[in-house]
């Protein structure tokens, strides 16, 4: 007990030279926000190859940019790629000029927006628990500094984020755009009522004759930023990067009664010239260079069709993102009922009476059902386009927390409290009667819930499924020791959560679940990484060098039974794609009648396709074989006057 107390001693007379001394609780700020984003994004970030099939895709697409200097219409393989619009393919090409043409460059764009989004949630948060200590005044640093800390860890620190801020797409980005322009506006929004220190004064200087022009035309820096922002996501991901964020904060003003207010103080039909004016040119370009055929492929397929119809077999019951949530922010995700269950949001009088800071909550909310909700009504469904809604969640979550730190540093009676020259600190953790009951149940579904998830990961081997180009998988994965080890890092901390509750160690809990969250990124999802690296990429990699060292002038490279655009990144070659051993077949007779120089062509293939083609030994020859793919040349000399027959 001691030993412990001498701990909090410390702990708070640090955070209070912190808020003696603002620039240094910058630093430290900075500093934490920086080893987290590390851990998360950072660490390893380009240590392992791209993955098929989407991530080369989105890289060949931004180095053809960088090579042809045509920054307009993004190419894959030499055809158009009108999947995403430009902002993601400029951010990696201009990394490719920065660092070179890598893996690190691919992601580095997905780990920036991330990072910048963390440390935009750690400072919204700082500033709404400053405004509450203000309202209440109280002077609470510690408990500021911590629940700040802790949504910025959730945030960062759970499987849906990491895997797509480590992965060269566009999903990241739009997530960093989408989430930052809503805290964006969150902050003009609570802003623009919160300055209760400046009061009249301030509000004299709004309406005041004498005000510069651009006090009168133009919103707060906020709200401006917020219009930045979205003209970002709409560059990112097109319709959807608007349409989400406007269908969030309509609600959200609806709901609280200020949707006209609010509206002409953003200034929104200069909101709406600064949307237009950044995002609508580059649009209008690619429309002008494209016509009917972009419009068609990216508004119609990848947007209208993809929320209306089923698109390439991505279909998914109606529940499907409440498991993707329950696993994408596990282990934290067992605590979001009873975060929106105490914000009691059906009571719209009392919300609506509040002050607009004490309104964050509410908004989270707003921003996390309308996502969720959207989605799930959408016909295509995957897991990553729910990722905009994890910052949301991690924001409920902490303030769930906050209520165990309410009086940290306040001056209660001397049964709970040691004096330290002039301070005050905690000597005994709350009495169980603070702790919200919802909070309690929530801590023992935690412990099940991570008792059950120990389970399924020491029989990992068994659940997979199998993947076609990685032979042996599960005796593979089995000997990796990967499930045992992450069943057992699940495990303990099942046992310490339990124990800490049955302790009312309660402000422990969240930190043994960040912690374990933290032992399984390092011994478990870095090893899985690198392991199916090997197993799945490195043979697609080495034959891309292959291919390099062995290709003629002009001769064609043909990929059977599969796709792998990882190829087509590594090799810097053009791939035509075939799907069944038939079509092989003929692609070569036609060529071999056309008496092409070089007179030969290389297949790479799966091994049980090439099979199936019935060549004869003299027929090819065999240059090299990795993994389940074989890279093989044949010879058109060979084939004019022999007929070939598929069994």
């Amino acid at each position: 007990m001691t030993m412990k107390l001498s701990v909090k001693r410390t702990v708070d007379q640090w955070f209070n030279k912190i808020e003696k001394n603002p620039s240094l609780g910058v630093t430290v700020s900075i500093l934490g926000l920086m080893v987290i984003g590390w851990i998360a994004f950072g660490w390893n970030l380009g240590n392992t190859g791209l993955v098929d099939e989407t991530e080369p895709l989105f890289a060949e697409a931004s180095r053809q940019m960088l090579v042809t200097g045509d920054w307009i219409t993004p190419f894959f393989d030499g055809e158009t790629r009108f999947d995403k619009p430009a902002l993601i393919y400029w951010c990696q090409a201009i990394a490719y000029k920065i660092i070179g043409v890598n893996e690190w460059a691919v992601r580095l764009p997905s780990a920036i927006a991330a990072l910048g989004l963390i440390c935009l949630a750690f400072y919204t948060v700082h500033w709404y628990l400053t405004k509450q200590d203000e309202l209440e005044q109280v002077s609470r640093p510690t408990r500021r500094y911590l629940i700040s800390f802790i949504a910025a860890a959730l945030m960062a620190l759970n499987a849906e984020t990491i895997i797509w801020a480590r992965t060269g797409v566009s999903d990241m980005l739009l997530t960093g755009c989408m989430a930052s322009a809503l805290l964006s506006f969150f902050l003009g929004y609570a802003g623009k009522e919160g300055s209760r220190e400046q009061g009249s004064r301030g509000a004299a200087l709004i309406t005041n004759a004498q005000s510069p022009m651009p006090h009168a035309l133009f919103p707060n820096k906020w709200y401006l930023a917020f219009y930045v922002l979205i003209a970002g996501a709409i560059l990112t991901k097109g319709p959807v990067g608007i349409v989400l964020p406007g269908l969030i904060v309509a609600a959200f003003l609806l709901y609280v009664g200020k949707f006209r207010e609010v509206l002409r103080e953003m200034r929104l039909f200069v909101g709406i010239l600064i949307i237009i004016g950044l995002s609508v040119p580059w649009y209008a370009l690619v429309i002008w260079r494209n016509g009917w055929n972009y419009i068609n492929s990216f508004f119609g397929y990848h947007n209208l069709e993809r929320f209306t119809e089923v698109v390439n077999g991505h279909s998914a019951p109606w529940y499907f993102y409440f498991l993707v949530v329950l696993l994408g922010f596990a282990p934290y995700s067992v605590y979001l009922p009873a975060s929106i269950v105490r914000l009691k949001f059906w009571q719209r009088s009392h919300w609506r009476s509040l002050e607009r800071f004490q309104q964050f909550g509410l908004f989270a909310w707003f921003w996390f059902a309308s996502i969720f909700g959207f989605f799930t009504i959408a016909v295509t469904k995957l897991p990553s386009y729910v990722l905009p809604l994890m910052p949301a969640a991690a924001i409920l979550v902490a303030l769930l927390w906050s209520e165990l730190l309410p009086n940290m540093e306040a001056k209660n009676d001397d049964k709970t409290q040691t004096h330290v020259g002039t301070e005050k600190v905690f000597a005994h953790p709350p009495a169980s009667s603070s702790i919200p009951p919802l909070l309690v149940w929530s801590g023992w579904l935690n412990v099940v819930f991570l008792s059950f998830l120990a389970t399924a990961l020491f029989n990992l081997s068994h659940i997979l499924g199998t993947d076609p180009a990685i032979s042996n998988f599960h005796e593979l994965i089995q000997k990796s020791g990967i499930p045992v080890i992450a069943g057992v890092i699940w495990l303990v901390c099942a046992i310490l959560v339990g124990g800490f509750l049955l302790s009312r160690r309660w402000n422990y809990i969240i930190s043994i679940n960040l912690v374990g969250f933290v032992a399984f990124l390092i011994f478990v999802l870095t090893p899985a990484s690198f392991f199916i690296d090997r197993e799945r990429q490195l043979p697609l990699r080495e034959l891309s060098a292959v291919i390099l060292e062995a290709k003629q002038p002009d001769e064609e490279l043909i990929m059977l039974g599969f796709k792998k655009p990882s190829v087509v990144f590594y090799s810097h070659i053009h791939v035509n794609y075939l799907g069944f051993p038939q079509q092989a077949v003929a692609h070569i007779k036609n060529q071999a009648a056309k008496a092409l120089q070089p007179p030969s062509l290389l297949l790479l293939a799966e091994q049980k396709k090439f099979l199936q083609m019935d060549l004869q030994p003299d027929d090819y020859k065999s240059l090299s074989t990795k993994g389940a793919y074989n890279l093989v040349r044949v010879n058109f000399k060979k084939k004019k006057n022999q007929k070939i027959d598929i069994s």
